[in-house]
């Protein structure tokens, strides 16, 4: 579970990470990063799982995964930051090692986590 002090809940705060943000995609999820300038305080998470993912039941599971992935990472993630992680609507077709993986690219590419481990 993602500790509350990482979530994400403002929808300023996502629509200012999307738009000014770097990202990085993949064929389930897109990632947005931003690197505020004060970097004071716990990295935070943040994501967007639409209708075209799917219905309710497979937006909460895709959701549920992505959050479980992200609870891993958050202690790698810089101060200060704030992360989007929006789904796509192959993340509802997608196993939890699929995400992962894409998960663990998107990051890698952001230069947010070590080189990838997985082949």
């Amino acid at each position: 579970m993602l500790p509350a002090a990482h979530r994400l809940r403002r929808s300023t705060d996502f629509g200012r990470t999307v738009r000014e943000g770097v990202r990085a995609g993949r064929s389930t999820m897109v990632v947005h990063h931003l690197a505020p300038g004060d970097g004071d305080g716990p990295a935070m998470v943040g994501f967007v799982v639409s209708k075209a993912v799917g219905n309710a039941v497979t937006r909460n599971l895709v959701k549920r995964r992505m959050r479980a992935l992200m609870a891993q990472q958050t202690e790698q993630l810089p101060e200060g930051t704030v992360t989007v992680v929006r789904a796509l609507p192959a993340s509802a077709r997608s196993t939890y090692t699929v995400l992962e993986r894409d998960l663990h690219r998107c990051l890698s590419r952001l230069a947010l986590q070590g080189p990838e481990t997985q082949p």
